[in-house]
């Protein structure tokens, strides 16, 4: 049941006459109120997200597959399993071609090209940083 206007009078009315309530959050819905008597929390800016890579330049027709982000480069879900892609295989764009570990959470990364994948740059089990390059394959005509 969402809050009305005169509930958040109310509630403010409340707080207002309460000795002891310096802060307040109500979630009801699709409705957040949060209220503190007082000075106002330090709040700290929100971090600017980062642009997605710019792939390098197609080097003889190439394109790169670059890691969208800083972490750990895993050909293979576990120590031992065969890869997701080899040299020769055909990718889709959808098509998983590594996995990269951030803070134990392991990111499924996609090939975002159709083609047959040429080359494995990276080093499994190595760090990797954002826009590196992972892979390089060769697009359908």
């Amino acid at each position: 049941m969402p809050l009305t206007d005169d509930d958040v009078r109310e509630i403010l009315r409340l707080i207002d006459e309460s000795e002891d309530l310096h802060e307040l959050r109500i979630e009801s819905g699709e409705i957040s109120l949060y209220v503190l008597r007082g000075e106002a929390p330090v709040v700290e800016p929100e971090p600017v997200a980062e642009a997605e890579p710019t792939p390098p330049p197609p080097v003889d027709g190439l394109v790169t597959v670059a890691a969208p982000m800083l972490g750990t480069f895993y050909r293979a879900e576990a120590p031992g399993a065969t890869p997701f892609v080899d040299v020769g295989a055909r990718v889709e764009p959808d098509t998983v071609v590594c996995l990269i570990e951030v803070m134990k959470m392991m990111n499924s990364i996609p090939a975002g090209v159709a083609g047959t994948v040429v080359e494995v740059v990276a080093t499994n089990a190595v760090p990797v940083e954002y826009g590196e390059a992972l892979f390089q394959v060769r697009p359908d005509a």
